[in-house]
């Protein structure tokens, strides 16, 4: 029997860039009677699958939404775990991403968390700087709106006058300046909307929602996703005739 991963990798449409919100984490564990936090755990454990599964792929920009700046409302006790988490995933996945030759960004207003934090980050986007394959961009305290809005405050900095700006400019100082937008949202865990995920960059994204928690959430998943891509017609205004009669 041909497998669905045989067909994804048969049909040369593949996404250049897949953005995924990992939402339902809480929800796993506490249907599990664990507490969230064995979500958040597990969680990390499906982010190796997908991270290694978009690199068999071929996908070449891979971004994940970890932590909104409205996560900071979330109990104390959650956040602190959740950093907590952050630092072991930093130290630990240095030494494979190198081995796998991905590179690491981290975008988001970083200056919230700790110091400590703030050099493992920078730590590790160093280390992996020089590496060509897959771009793994983890958003931490990001908000779309934020972006923007950092954005123009970058333009303003640099004298940009009100009637010069324009979306080529706005889009230079956005925190994701150096990669294409994404072809593809996957949000898990049952909820159909953005969350102030990328507001810029999404505006000609496919979407593909789904209620698999992301705990669950794994390689055959994503290709169950990237099939959906495929049925899409991507017209960015033309019509139909015309993006059919491109050659």
């Amino acid at each position: 029997m041909k497998s669905k991963n045989a067909d994804v990798m048969a049909n040369g449409n593949m996404p250049r860039h897949i953005a995924i919100i990992m939402d339902g984490n809480g929800r796993w564990a506490t249907k599990r009677f664990l507490p969230r936090f064995a979500g958040h755990a597990k969680g990390v454990k499906t982010v190796n699958k997908v991270v290694e599964a978009c690199v068999n792929r071929g996908v070449e920009f891979l971004t994940l939404f970890a932590f909104s700046s409205e996560n900071w409302r979330r109990p104390q006790e959650e956040v602190s775990l959740l950093m907590q988490l952050f630092r072991k995933v930093l130290v630990g996945e240095i030494r494979k991403m190198g081995e796998n030759n991905i590179r690491l960004k981290v975008i988001g207003d970083l200056s919230r968390f700790d110091k400590d934090l703030q050099d493992l980050v920078r730590l590790a986007e160093s280390e992996t700087a020089a590496n060509t394959g897959l771009t793994l961009t983890i958003c931490a305290n990001y908000g779309g709106r934020w972006d923007v809005v950092n954005a123009c405050n970058q333009l303003i900095a640099d004298g940009v006058k009100a009637g010069d700006v324009t979306e080529e400019l706005l889009s230079s100082k956005l925190s994701m300046a150096y990669g294409p937008e994404p072809d593809m949202l996957i949000r898990t865990g049952g909820e159909s909307r953005v969350s102030n995920f990328l507001l810029w960059q999404l505006a000609y994204s496919e979407f593909y929602f789904t209620e698999t928690f992301w705990p669950d959430f794994g390689a055959e998943a994503l290709d169950e996703a990237i099939a959906s891509f495929h049925k899409r017609e991507r017209r960015f205004g033309k019509t139909s005739e015309q993006v059919r009669n491109v050659s």
